[in-house]
């Protein structure tokens, strides 16, 4: 993803799939995959931000419970 002007290219095409299907389960893992990433880089700047470290840790329960529920549907 290359950014142009602090946004970055590949947010328009988020959009639109956001619009079509945003309930579905593979979109919630992809958002909260994105979501993660951010945390992460956030807390590597601020290290003593335990709120936003609370917040990532319940962001990953989430995606490994539907991630497990992806892999028992899709079997």
């Amino acid at each position: 993803m290359k950014k142009k002007g602090g946004r970055k290219i590949l947010g328009f095409m988020v959009k639109e799939e956001k619009e079509e299907n945003r309930g579905s389960v593979e979109f919630q893992v992809f958002s909260f995959t994105n979501k993660i990433r951010r945390l992460a880089s956030h807390l590597e700047l601020h290290k003593k931000d335990f709120s936003s470290e609370r917040g990532l840790r319940i962001l990953l329960g989430k995606r490994r419970r539907l991630l497990a529920y992806l892999a028992k549907k899709n079997r």
